[in-house]
């Protein structure tokens, strides 16, 4: 019997790391030492009270059936609090906060309950690539809006057709952005929120990485913006700001009509977390949030010796203020990202990510992230440099 997929899933290709994931496992198979500068996953733990909390809870008998979906009342007052303290933003808990098994999963679904086919969906480019791979699944057409050096990677809202506009329901915006590390200032979200609200367009914003900040700089929220809500959902995560990537939590907030839909669509999805992480995540919102100012100047360390390295090896990049990557755009002589990164790999073990995965306009670009130690990290460093000097 031919098993066939529905069409419009049918053109899906697997997400980009998990066929790295394949490539490297077989190269560590082979004998080789690989270093990963590819994916952003966290190499540090959670604060110690946010793990002793989760411990404590799962001793407790009760608590090991089935979870409040889209979170406990306690888990939303405490991302509802979150957004007060850090930016000044009240939030209804009931109508205006949802959690998420992962904001993953919330960026996927808004294009299923908002988007019909042939509706357009807006989408950075370069970006994530769940948020085209959402919109493709309910089957909406794509307009790419470029991020370029030159409009300091933020989308020209002026380029985009009124025609195209006119037809769109949903636009992703994702500051500080992941792939390029770019920052938008305030004055940027509010010119978003000004044409969404023009056209009747839905902004969803992904937000995980607010809270890894360099050299000072606090990055804003769209939801900061004065009636935002009427036009805007913003996701956030836990897994970046709290070191909890495998914890899977994350938030959808804003506005009420959207997240009504997502936790409609959410109850016949899923059952919710286990409850003793709902515990820890409230753990780690509340709790001391002075380590985190620690952890970055961690990520700055590892930031600023890539920078210098690249530089010196012939890499152009802005330094980047937040997010847990570097955007480089190759040396004179290489074009071809993938290329690059694949003969890298392959001669030194070194695993970084071309920037053409995430969008054409990545082309000529690789993304180096900040989640290695220093002492691996220079090892890495060494091998690039040392590699690219047996190939001038």
């Amino acid at each position: 019997m031919e098993i066939k997929p529905a069409q419009r899933v049918s053109e899906i290709k697997p997400y980009f790391f998990a066929d790295l994931n394949k490539t490297i496992a077989k190269l560590k198979a082979s004998g080789m030492d690989v270093i990963r500068l590819d994916i952003g996953s966290p190499d540090l733990p959670p604060a110690d009270h946010i793990i002793e909390s989760l411990v404590e809870a799962a001793r407790r008998p009760d608590l090991h059936g089935y979870g409040q979906a889209g979170g406990t009342a306690s888990l939303r007052v405490a991302f509802s609090e979150y957004y007060k303290d850090r930016f000044d933003v009240d939030l209804d808990p009931d109508l205006e906060v949802l959690g998420l098994i992962g904001s993953k999963e919330g960026i996927f679904n808004i294009s299923q309950v908002l988007v019909d086919p042939d509706d357009y969906v807006l989408v950075p480019d370069p970006c994530y690539p769940v948020y085209a791979v959402g919109a493709k699944v309910a089957q909406a057409e794509i307009y790419s809006m470029p991020l370029l050096a030159k409009n300091n990677f933020l989308p020209d809202f002026d380029a985009i057709p009124v025609e195209i506009a006119q037809k769109a329901k949903l636009m992703w915006l994702d500051y500080p952005n992941n792939p390029t590390g770019a920052v938008a200032p305030y004055a940027f979200f509010e010119k978003a929120v000004a044409y969404a609200k023009k056209f009747n367009i839905v902004i969803a914003h992904d937000a995980p990485y607010v809270d890894v900040c360099f050299d000072g700089y606090e990055a804003p929220s769209i939801l900061q913006v004065p009636n935002a809500r009427e036009v805007a959902v913003e996701f956030n995560s836990l897994s970046k700001t709290y070191n909890m990537a495998g914890w899977r939590v994350g938030v959808a907030c804003g506005n009420p009509d959207v997240i009504r839909l997502l936790r409609t669509y959410k109850s016949q999805q899923d059952s919710s977390h286990f409850q003793p992480i709902m515990i820890a995540a409230e753990a780690a919102l509340k709790g001391d949030q002075d380590w985190i100012q620690q952890r970055n100047m961690v990520y700055q360390e590892r930031r600023d010796m890539i920078v210098e390295t690249l530089k010196r090896m012939g890499f152009s990049m802005e330094i980047p203020k937040a997010s847990l990557y570097v955007w480089a755009k190759l040396p004179a002589g290489w074009q071809d990202s993938i290329a690059f990164c694949d003969l890298l790999l392959n001669e030194t073990g070194v695993s970084i990510t071309p920037g053409v995965v995430y969008g054409s306009s990545g082309a000529g670009y690789v993304r180096i992230s900040l989640v290695t130690p220093v002492k691996r990290l220079e090892i890495a460093m060494q091998r690039i440099e040392s590699w690219m000097k047996e190939k001038v």
